[in-house]
Formats: C-alpha cells, sequence, structure tokens
C-alpha cells in the first residue's frame, strides 16, 4: 500500500516542543496549503506531527509565516473529547520538513541563532538549495538541488 504525502505552505503559527512522558520530543502545527478552485485560491489548513529529530529541528528553525515543505505518511486516530464524544482526527505525520523560501530562511536563521544570546550557532549557506533538512530519525545539513 502507498501512503505519502508532500506538501508545500506556510506555518500558521510558531511551533512548540512537547515531550512526551517517555521523553520523546514531539510537535503538532498546521500548514497553510493553497489550493486552485477554478480562478479563486482557497487554502486547506492541514495538522502535521513531528516527532524526534524532526519535532527539535522544527521547534529550533521554523516559526509563524515560513515557508515549508513536507513529506511524511497520513494518520487518522480517534479519540475521546472530555463530554466523552468520539472524535477522529487526520493528520500527516512528518518525516522530511525542508526550507523552501531562501531569502526569508537566512534572514530568521539568523535571528534565531542569535535569539539566545549567542553567535550564529550555525551558518546557513543559501547558495546550498534547500539547506537545513531532516528525515525520520537524523536532523543535519545537507546540499540539496534547487527544485523538486
Amino acid at each position: 500500500m502507498l501512503n505519502k504525502a508532500i506538501l508545500m505552505g506556510r506555518l500558521t503559527a510558531d511551533p512548540e516542543l512537547k515531550h512526551t512522558p517517555e521523553n520523546t520530543p514531539v510537535t503538532s502545527f498546521t500548514l497553510a496549503v493553497n489550493r486552485t478552485f477554478g480562478q479563486d485560491q482557497q487554502a486547506d489548513f492541514i495538522d502535521i506531527v513531528a516527532w524526534r529529530n524532526t519535532a527539535e529541528l522544527v521547534c529550533k528553525w521554523f516559526c509563524k509565516g515560513m515557508q515549508m515543505a513536507v513529506c511524511g505518511r497520513i494518520q487518522t486516530r480517534t479519540w475521546e473529547d472530555k463530554q466523552g464524544n468520539k472524535r477522529k482526527s487526520v493528520e500527516v505525520v512528518a518525516n522530511e520538513v525542508y526550507f523552501v523560501d531562501r531569502k526569508k530562511m537566512s534572514k530568521i536563521l539568523w535571528k534565531k541563532g542569535n535569539r539566545n544570546g549567542s553567535e550564529n550557532s550555525r551558518s546557513i549557506n543559501p547558495s546550498l538549495g534547500s539547506g537545513i533538512h531532516s528525515t525520520a530519525g537524523r536532523a543535519g545539513w545537507t546540499k540539496k538541488h534547487d527544485g523538486w
């Protein structure tokens, strides 16, 4: 069976890093993804979940309004709300995340690197294409080609 989702959109809020009781890093965020409908453009708001190194990378380097690409799988889950009603959620579990807007990325990364009073903890060279990316289980710098 094939279950693959590839999305590109903008973060609707700053992602927040949380930890499970087992201390596993996790973050949930929403991506606003444009959809063409005739002559109009509409936005779909897609819930994304990232785990472990991918979650840490998203929370460290991405913020509200940034454009990002996400590759992952669609997952459904059922849960009970406070009133005892059964609910169903559909979300994308991110396996890979990529920067899309390199000009904005370099400015934001510089600011984020200096936010905690440190000098640029990591520098970025926009000529490397997508720059930072993460794949499930590992995060880091990779030279990527421009485009998809």
